[in-house]
């Protein structure tokens, strides 16, 4: 339980933050005059925001929160609103990353089914039938044509708790990530829409489900609330 617990350490703090520039180091490390690298970074690229320094490739330093940062953008430009969601920021649907002519969709199936996969030719790129047993209910399914591919923490979702701030590159990379796609039941993954777990849980598999969440949360380095926070862990703790 501590384990599970743990990751729920989100940083939270009210910091003011100066006009000064963006410092990216050489390990790409985006330090704002607030980090307690900024002065001992001497060999650096300037930038005059985080939000630049990031969608440049670079990364925060660990001990701070992206969503502070997210907030001092929101200011910066004279608080226009950032760009909306749109599916095509995470790429243009499923990738076929390795070139093998198996989408990231084949893929995930292969890799969880408990029974060797049927494909629908000799080419061995579309799945068409194997054994999955959905995490949401416990339920076994035969049909590929019955699953939908769920990513655990949705891209939408994603999208406004960080993901706006990633490169293109990084969030085609989320999309695609096997550790955040479980094969679920059609109607169950239309249900849970963009929402979290504070919003919508399974059926069954609560526990694990949450867990997931929240792990794929801090792998990804995607931001919480308050709220968010108090509500997956009051979760957890029923686990």
């Amino acid at each position: 339980m501590s384990c599970i617990l743990g990751l729920l350490l989100v940083v939270s703090a009210s910091v003011a933050y100066a006009t000064s520039f963006i410092k990216k180091s050489n390990s790409g490390i985006c330090h704002p005059p607030e980090s307690s690298w900024y002065d001992r970074t001497e060999d650096y690229e300037a930038f005059d925001s985080i939000a630049a320094c990031i969608e440049s490739g670079g990364r925060l330093p660990k001990a701070m929160s992206l969503s502070l940062h997210a907030s001092t953008r929101h200011e910066e430009t004279g608080n226009r609103s950032q760009p909306s969601y749109e599916r095509e920021r995470f790429g243009a649907g499923w990738a076929d990353v390795d070139g093998d002519c198996q989408e990231s969709r084949a893929e995930a199936l292969i890799e969880t089914s408990s029974t060797p996969v049927r494909f629908s030719d000799s080419r061995r790129c579309r799945v068409i039938a194997g054994r999955w047993v959905s995490p949401f209910t416990g339920q076994v399914i035969q049909n590929s044509a019955d699953i939908d591919i769920d990513h655990v923490v949705p891209l939408r979702w994603a999208w406004e708790h960080g993901a706006a701030l990633w490169t293109q590159e990084k969030r085609e990379k989320f999309a695609n990530d096997p550790r955040n796609l479980w094969p679920v039941e059609l109607s169950l993954n239309r249900s849970k829409g963009a929402r979290g777990p504070d919003d919508w849980l399974p059926p069954s598999g609560q526990c694990l489900y949450t867990a997931r969440f929240v792990r794929i949360v801090r792998i990804f380095e995607l931001n919480l609330n308050e709220a968010e926070q108090s509500a997956f862990q009051s979760i957890l703790e029923r686990c």
